[in-house]
């Protein structure tokens, strides 16, 4: 169903229909909605109540290499066993500093990430 066929839906409502459609609406997404009038600015009051969503918290996290420190060798080593990477695919993300590591992962796994890389001198940043 289009979004034209879901207006053309709502025009052929009554007030007190619309009214319905705008408290449910309101319940299914936890949002409010402005004061219905009657006429086609129905349409327009119905439809921001749809884009507007709750916030959700963040739990995918990236981890990534922003500065690789003196110890570059020590650096490709953990990323290949952090990662799993070949030792070419490691030294490129190394190389290419700032890079990401690992990507959407969850907090305690970045960490794990950070830690690991800290301890041979890396700078690890959680995203």
């Amino acid at each position: 169903m289009s979004v034209a066929n879901i207006i053309e839906e709502i025009e052929k409502l009554n007030v007190l229909e619309l009214v319905e459609l705008s408290k449910t609406l309101q319940e299914k997404w936890g949002v409010s909605a402005a004061p219905v009038a009657a006429g086609p600015a129905v349409a327009a009051a119905a439809a921001p109540t749809e884009a507007a969503a709750p916030v959700e918290e963040k739990t995918e996290f990236d981890a990534v290499l922003t500065d690789v420190g003196s110890n570059k060798i020590q650096v490709i080593k953990v990323v290949r066993e952090l990662t799993g990477l070949g030792l070419k695919e490691a030294k490129a993300v190394v190389d290419e500093a700032p890079k990401p590591v690992k990507e959407g992962v969850s907090k305690e796994e970045a960490e794990k990430v950070v830690a690991k890389l800290a301890e041979v001198g890396a700078k690890v940043e959680i995203k």
